[in-house]
């Protein structure tokens, strides 16, 4: 008798163990980037650029000129078109998209492939001193004081901007979940190629 109840709770062991590698993960608990935006009830989504090799910009630096940037190489460009893969495999939909106007960022927004976006200076780097900080927050603190509650904006910029709103500072490719009211913020990186 004990056998044959044993049996019977190996079995059903088994069955509920086929059953959690078979299926799926679903919902929120599977998704990190999902899960951060719950929990926090985030209504911006900042995204630092994927992969540009090098360090700030080089002496040259042009705002209308990318020969005279750092720019995504291979590495990045494939590190952006996997992120918006992901976006969109994962049903994570944006009311908006903006970008700061360097064109590392230009670049990560083209090849997200998610639909349309806009420039918008309230993200452009302060790092080097080729926009003014003060200008550069004050318009993306407008920005995000008069975001609805119910909207969900991905914001694609440099380290410096998200860590001077959130004082996190995300590798390239790294999301932070924002929400503009309460302050909250929680940093997210995906295991990209």
């Amino acid at each position: 008798m004990v056998y044959v109840k044993t049996l019977k709770i190996i079995y059903a062991a088994f069955i509920c163990s086929l059953y959690i590698i078979i299926t799926p993960s679903q919902g929120i608990a599977a998704e990190p980037l999902k899960k951060a935006l719950s929990n926090t009830s985030a209504n911006v989504v900042f995204l630092r650029h994927a992969l540009a090799p090098g360090f700030g910009d080089p002496a040259e630096f042009q705002i209308n000129d990318c020969s005279t940037q750092r720019n995504l190489d291979q590495a990045g460009q494939r590190q952006a078109r996997f992120i918006g893969k992901y976006l969109r495999e994962h049903k994570i939909v944006f009311d908006t998209i903006l970008s700061s106007q360097w064109c590392r960022c230009k670049q990560t927004a083209d090849l997200l492939n998610m639909g349309s976006w806009q420039e918008f200076t309230g993200l452009n780097s302060f790092f080097q001193g080729h926009a003014d900080r003060t200008d550069t927050l004050k318009k993306l603190q407008q920005k995000l004081d008069n975001l609805p509650a119910d909207t969900l904006v991905l914001m694609i910029t440099h380290q410096v901007t998200i860590n001077a709103v959130t004082k996190i500072s995300p590798a390239s490719g790294g999301f932070v979940v924002y929400n503009s009211r309460t302050k909250v913020s929680k940093s997210v990186q995906l295991n990209t190629p």
